[in-house]
């Protein structure tokens, strides 16, 4: 009887020893679900067994039982959270709960580009699928009465960065979140300008960012374009810059600028108007306000594009001409 025993203790050591084996190996080893990553959602108030025939449902596991045991035998069952994750190729049994265990579920994200309107702004928010959008059929000015300080154009007043969020986030709050990091940027960088500059408010520095935003071609110029400008405000010299004009034009522009697009007088049209333009005409990088804050020690009054993304920059009408014809004319 007592033999009987051993072996009986034996062998239920023995198994628990080959169980507590098979489920190390099973727990890391990877799952190779896809060649990259796959999305998976969990639903809601979803019990241990729900969960796994989800996860088999989507093509993460073969089979469900293994994860269960796995999960009651490391008491993970209880804290196991719905939501979306992104899985990688290489996650194993064990990462997986872990992933879920602490809700790693998936975060969107978007990301607004400098030197883009506030209307391309809306269309990418739009297309996002972990947004919750709640501004469709919204004027900018009623967009601007949620995410602002009742201000009536939207265009220049947001920061282009990446933004991450939870999936299921409002639109409007990650609109004023790049307002409210628009708004610090620019009242650090005002604090900071150069003296003797022609503006009387940030906001005519950050009208002189967006223009400068959409004449750069080459990073280093920046500062070079900015002086221009600048030198052509102090002097009552009209802008004229083609950004502007094609801002003004709005779905009318159609690729070209004809000679009737620059002496049609609009708010926007820097040919036929002195100073700024009203508003902002797209978005601004802190590299550009900076920029329109320190401008380069210049005499220049002119520029042209060499048609590889910078400029020749002249003194004078003369020079200027000069090098439209060498660098526009000749090609």
């Amino acid at each position: 009887m007592i033999k009987k025993l051993r072996l009986l203790l034996w062998i239920a050591i023995i198994g628990c020893v080959g169980l507590a084996a098979w489920m190390a190996y099973y727990a890391k080893t990877p799952l190779n679900i896809r060649p990259d990553a796959q999305e998976i959602t969990i639903k809601p108030n979803s019990s241990l067994r729900s969960i796994a025939k989800q996860l088999v449902a989507q093509g993460v596991l073969k089979t469900e039982w293994p994860f269960v045991l796995l999960a009651k035998v490391l008491k993970k069952e209880p804290y196991l959270q719905a939501g979306d994750y992104t899985l990688n190729k290489n996650i194993n049994p064990y990462q997986l709960l872990l992933s879920l265990n602490h809700g790693k579920s998936t975060q969107g994200s978007i990301t607004f580009i400098e030197g883009k309107t506030f209307k391309q702004m809306r269309q990418r928010l739009a297309k996002n699928d972990a947004i919750k959008h709640t501004i469709h059929g919204l004027s900018d000015a009623e967009v601007m009465q949620v995410v602002g300080r009742g201000e009536h154009h939207a265009e220049g007043l947001f920061f282009p960065d990446t933004f991450y969020f939870d999936r299921g986030t409002l639109d409007t709050v990650v609109l004023k979140r790049a307002y409210e990091i628009m708004q610090n940027r620019l009242t650090k960088a005002w604090a900071t300008k150069a003296d003797g500059l022609p503006y009387k408010t940030s906001y005519d520095a950050l009208i002189m960012a967006s223009i400068i935003e959409k004449e750069t071609g080459k990073a280093s110029e920046r500062e070079m374009i900015a002086g221009v400008f600048i030198n052509r405000l102090r002097i009552g010299m009209r802008l004229q810059t083609d950004p502007t004009i094609i801002y003004g034009m709005g779905d009318d522009y159609q690729g070209n600028i004809r000679r009737k697009d620059l002496v049609k007088d609009t708010p926007y049209n820097t040919y036929t108007r002195s100073g700024l333009p009203p508003t902002p005409i797209a978005m601004p990088g802190l590299a550009s306000i900076e920029a329109a804050l320190h401008p380069a020690n210049t005499k220049a009054l002119y520029f042209v594009g060499k048609g590889d993304g910078s400029h020749a920059f002249s003194n004078n009408l003369a020079d200027h001409n000069r090098a439209v014809v060498k660098y526009q004319l000749q090609k």
